[in-house]
């Protein structure tokens, strides 16, 4: 059996240890943490997501998820879990009146572990001839958190950085047996796989075995892998934990549940393009580059260093010792599952990327190391596009006056004059600036903490620039959707349906916290809003008809300017109680709905709202 046989620690006291994971934490909770429940939910996703976990806190139904009165099947039920539990703190109203902290908390935690994770990983088994682990470690931390995806997605009240979070724990927990050569602690690598499992599905036992398949390979040391994290008992110890939540949401929602997480939210995402989600077979490509700027030149110099030709022949001829090699092919083997396994996908969206910064960030923060081998000139090519790139960006926000006024969104139309008012951009052009210029200093110099030199002023930019800035589209895009709700509850009389017409904002419903209607700009639209109002059956809320005794005369309809002024939409005399933004909230009398839809049903318009869809809320 063939191991690699590495002290635990030979150059980190527990003491520097210690600090070292004390620094990376604070740096973790101020760039993920800081003002996380100060804006509002951003549509479209992050709504349902963050209602589906209030809802299992208001109704103690932790078993299946639900949105807007229906089941909500795309995920698995532990990032609702952990939103659920942070909506479940006593007063939680009060001091997260937005209801956004706990909705994102899970998500910015599952980041700053992954921070932790791989500082302490590079503490423990020091890269070889590191003179300074712990400058690597944060700089390897600081790699990961400044991905420009990682920035944006651990904000965000999704389960990808939660996915992202429990996968890279489970995989660093594999290689640190195997460079320990130590099984003592193989169970734990596994019991967090669950928790992926239980956050994304099977995708992640996916992700894991190529991971670790393509590793077994390029060391040729399976039999010691195995012995070291043993799979089989591994993988029995997952399903153990994960299989009981879906045999128990199958045995109690049945086909609807078969056909929906795993018919069309993993075979179907797989195999077919889903929602207009179709990007050519280069995408992950691009991806890749944009995920790690400015430091993708150290990223693909870390991957030439473990899959350039000859590098592979050594590999192939012998096993190498040394934990910096092996965590370097081992990273290089993670992001390359990443990107075979998505590439493959008809689906790709930006955000199936995040499970791979992790490695890219242990790749980056190894190449960066001044190196004495024959890479010297390869490492100063790497370097020297590093700078330039960082540069280039500092000339992007200095030219925002240029740009910026080209921004066309009709949500937001105030948008341009707002940035360039707020001189936040010229925050952002700074910072770069002055990582640029620390970079091109240190650009001959063999100090260990050149990377982090030119990450400090991009953690600050993180800071004073793009925080604000996602607190100023919130204040111009997703203000409005928020006073629209506080009017409809202002207004809204006992037992009068809500709808959402044109553009459907999900965070109505999270805002208003009671079923709405949610329906597109067609003729064929109309009729089912009327048709819905008087017949659709949710958990929660029942249409009734106008003709029942009970049923409320007039309904309440928020509908973007746009759709309002569509032919059938207009003569229809509603009662407006307030606009914002393009947003209007007016009441119609129901009777009036209804013989405007029987005319368009003569038309040829027809009811679809009871056909079944793969995504609904």
């Amino acid at each position: 059996m063939s191991m690699i046989n590495a002290p635990a620690n030979p150059r980190i006291s527990p003491r520097q240890r210690s600090r070292g994971l004390l620094l990376i934490l604070a740096l973790g909770l101020a760039m993920f943490c800081w003002q996380l429940g100060s804006t509002g939910l951003v549509d479209e996703t992050p709504p349902l997501f963050a209602a589906a976990g209030r809802a299992m806190a208001r109704t103690g139904d932790w078993l299946t998820p639900r949105v807007n009165g229906l089941p909500r099947f795309d995920k698995p039920p532990l990032v609702y879990w952990l939103m659920g539990l942070g909506y479940s703190i006593p007063a939680n109203e009060l001091w997260d009146p937005l209801g956004t902290w706990a909705g994102r908390l899970p998500s910015a935690l599952a980041s700053v572990a992954t921070m932790l994770m791989l500082g302490d990983t590079l503490m423990v088994h020091p890269a070889e001839n590191d003179t300074h682990p712990r400058r690597t470690a944060v700089a390897a931390a600081l790699a990961f958190a400044l991905s420009p995806l990682v920035q944006l997605w651990s904000r965000t009240a999704v389960s990808d950085p939660l996915l992202s979070g429990t996968l890279a724990l489970s995989l660093m927990c594999h290689w640190r047996c195997y460079a320990s050569g130590e099984s003592r602690r193989w169970w734990l690598a596994w019991v967090l796989l669950a928790t992926a499992v239980l956050t994304k599905g099977p995708v992640a036992v996916v992700l894991s075995g190529m991971t670790l398949a393509l590793f077994a390979l390029m060391r040729r040391d399976l039999k010691g892998i195995s012995h070291c994290i043993k799979p089989l008992r591994g993988l029995a110890l997952t399903a153990v934990i994960s299989v009981p939540w879906y045999l128990a949401e199958l045995l109690v929602e049945g086909q609807p549940f078969w056909d929906s997480f795993f018919g069309y939210h993993n075979l179907q995402r797989f195999t077919s393009v889903v929602n207009s989600h179709l990007q050519p077979w280069w995408f992950f490509g691009v991806i890749l580059v944009v995920a790690s700027l400015p430091f993708t030149p150290l990223l693909l110099l870390g991957l030439a260093q473990t899959l350039h030709p000859s590098t592979l022949k050594r590999a192939f001829s012998s096993v190498q010792p040394g934990a910096s090699l092996s965590l370097q092919s081992f990273a290089s083997c993670w992001l390359v599952s990443v990107f075979l396994l998505f590439t493959t996908a008809a689906t790709k969206l930006p955000s199936y990327w995040i499970p791979a910064t992790p490695a890219a960030a242990i790749l980056i923060a190894l190449a960066a190391r001044p190196s004495e081998r024959e890479n010297r000139l390869s490492l100063d090519w790497a370097w020297g596009t590093t700078i330039v790139l960082t540069f280039a960006l500092a000339v992007g926000f200095w030219s925002s006056s240029i740009w910026v006024p080209l921004i066309d969104d009709p949500e937001m139309p105030t948008m341009p004059a707002e940035l360039l008012a707020s001189r936040l951009v010229l925050r952002a052009a700074v910072c770069f600036s002055i990582a640029g210029v620390l970079g091109l200093w240190m650009i001959k110099r063999k100090a260990s903490g050149r990377l982090l030199a030119v990450q400090g002023p991009l953690v600050v930019f993180q800071l004073i620039a793009l925080i604000p800035m996602i607190g100023l589209g919130d204040r111009v895009r997703q203000r409005p959707i928020r006073d629209v709700a506080a009017t409809v509850l202002e207004h809204q009389r006992p037992d009068e349906p809500l709808a959402m017409v044109g553009v459907m904002k999900p965070s109505l419903h999270f805002y208003t916290d009671q079923v709405v209607v949610y329906e597109g700009t067609s003729k064929n639209a109309f009729l089912n809003v009327a048709d819905r109002f008087s017949n659709e059956r949710r958990q929660g809320w029942q249409g009734v008809p106008t003709s029942k005794e009970g049923g409320s005369q007039t309904a309440l309809i928020v509908i973007d300017s746009l759709t309002m002024k569509k032919k059938h939409w207009q003569g229809l005399n509603p009662e407006p109680l307030g606009q914002f933004g393009i947003y209007q909230v007016l009441r119609f009398d129901r009777k009036t709905l209804d013989q405007r839809a029987l005319k368009l049903h003569a038309k040829g318009a027809h009811s679809t709202w009871e056909r079944p869809r793969a995504e609904r809320y």
